[in-house]
């Protein structure tokens, strides 16, 4: 995850960005990164300890949010909160020092990173006397800005609506004249709230019918590939643990691979060749987050069922960020959501990444501890170098072709022009040009490959 220490970690450390304004100018925005002392030490649904995160990761995450859609964080504070008030959320004396803070910079926009009640929002609202947007705001906003693809916007509208649904606020009053019924006791008539209300749900409905046009499309483009029964290989993880990176790795795509929460929204499906001749078709998936709004999850089942779908699901770590335990357990929880369990080793691989950001003691005993795991122990690789990414692709093909095989070829001399072919398709332990022109060849390649290499070569032979 990408660390911005001149952003603040502390109140008061933004002094340098005083000079915001001006046409074209960046929004200037107040982030606080709320702390609550009483969290739960046990996961309630799993009972498990609750991996709980670093403030100081907290943080750097939410300025990094903030900057994703070109916010200029003016001001961060990181806020203990022992008694979470239920009209603001932060204490009133807290209130009143922020509001003033948010005067003095001319901030237009306060983050919380936090969710908060629609009745939280509008107070701090009428505090601060500028817009506040929380966590679950900030994500939709930022994943509005990402959509590309018509499916990825109706997701997208899809989970604004349903935030905004709850955050409708009465702005006209003048429809309440109006009186359902005879007599004084009649209630009103439609207010613009109800008006707004079912405006909302009528959107809702007619975009939950697209997208079940999208969801069947993408079962008809399944059941396409399982005709075709290519082994599916979707990529998950933490935002910004170098999903896009790998994935352009393995398969020379250029998918936006950023330092940059949320680089890529919309998946990304492309078919690829591993090193013994396996093809697979490789998904690059939406970044997970901790807390991630239920309206995403529901929003974006769509898109997710690549993951439930996949034969074999690569959970890519950022092995060099402090907090990487508390995001694996976010990102299992997530998983588990789906349906898919991530203590399935064989369905699920680990997979370290970033070891090229570890210093070499760090590196040395990661990889000891690795080792000496008693599950199936965790891939380490750098997906920028191309460290370990040999490793991983032979546990992948091995995964979804079984063990190396090793093949004995003969090409006669009309079928040389094949060896190319096998070259890139297989791979030559051994090779030997005989005298009367023809060639033997020894190759390791998997049960698929095998097929392939039979069907091509041997049956020539025959003829």
């Amino acid at each position: 995850m990408a660390r911005d220490k001149n952003a603040g970690a502390k109140a008061g450390d933004n002094n340098g960005s005083e000079s915001a304004g001006g046409e074209g100018a960046p929004t200037r925005a107040v982030v606080l990164v709320p702390v609550l002392t009483r969290q739960p030490k046990v996961d309630e649904d799993s009972a498990r300890p609750r991996l709980t995160r670093s403030s100081e990761a907290r943080h750097d995450e939410a300025v990094g949010l903030t900057r994703a859609i070109d916010l200029e964080p003016v001001h961060t504070a990181i806020v203990t909160v022992n008694d979470p008030r239920p009209a603001t959320l932060l204490g009133s004396g807290k209130v009143e020092e922020f509001a003033a803070i948010v005067k003095e910079r001319g901030a237009e926009l306060v983050i919380v990173d936090h969710p908060l009640t629609p009745v939280q929002q509008r107070n701090l609202e009428k505090e601060f006397n500028a817009k506040v947007l929380d966590r679950t705001g900030l994500i939709l906003e930022i994943f509005g800005r990402r959509a590309r693809t018509k499916e990825g916007t109706l997701q997208v509208e899809l989970a604004h609506l349903n935030y905004q649904k709850g955050r409708l606020v009465r702005s006209w009053t003048h429809l309440e004249r109006q009186r359902g019924g005879a007599g004084f006791l009649g209630g009103p008539g439609e207010t613009q709230i109800e008006s707004d209300r079912r405006a909302l749900q009528e959107k809702i409905i007619k975009l939950k019918k697209e997208l079940e046009t999208v969801r069947r499309t993408r079962d008809l483009h399944r059941a396409k590939r399982r005709k075709v029964p290519f082994p599916v290989i979707a990529i998950v993880g933490y935002t910004n643990a170098g999903k896009s990176t790998l994935f352009n790795r393995l398969t020379g795509a250029g998918v936006l691979a950023e330092d940059m929460l949320f680089a890529t929204l919309d998946p990304t499906l492309r078919r690829v060749r591993l090193p013994h001749g396996t093809p697979i078709i490789l998904s690059d998936t939406v970044g997970f987050i901790s807390d991630l709004p239920t309206h995403l999850i529901a929003a974006f089942r769509a898109t997710l069922e690549e993951v439930v779908e996949a034969d074999l699901v690569i959970h890519l770590r950022d092995i060099s960020d402090p907090d990487t335990a508390a995001q694996a357990a976010d990102v299992e929880q997530i998983l588990a959501d789906l349906g898919v369990d991530a203590a399935d080793t064989e369905r699920v691989v680990e997979v370290w990444n970033k070891i090229d950001q570890l210093d070499e003691g760090n590196r040395e005993r990661l990889l000891a501890d690795s080792a000496d795991d008693s599950k199936t122990p965790p891939i380490a690789i750098s997906a920028v170098t191309g460290e370990g990414i040999p490793s991983l692709t032979s546990l992948i093909e091995q995964r979804v072709s079984g063990e190396l095989e090793s093949i004995d070829v003969v090409l006669q001399p009309s079928q040389l022009g094949q060896i190319d072919w096998l070259y890139r398709n297989g791979d030559v332990a051994a090779r030997t040009d005989n005298e009367d022109g023809s060639v033997s060849l020894t190759i390791k390649a998997t049960a698929s490959a095998r097929d392939e290499i039979a069907a091509k070569i041997f049956r020539k032979n025959k003829g």
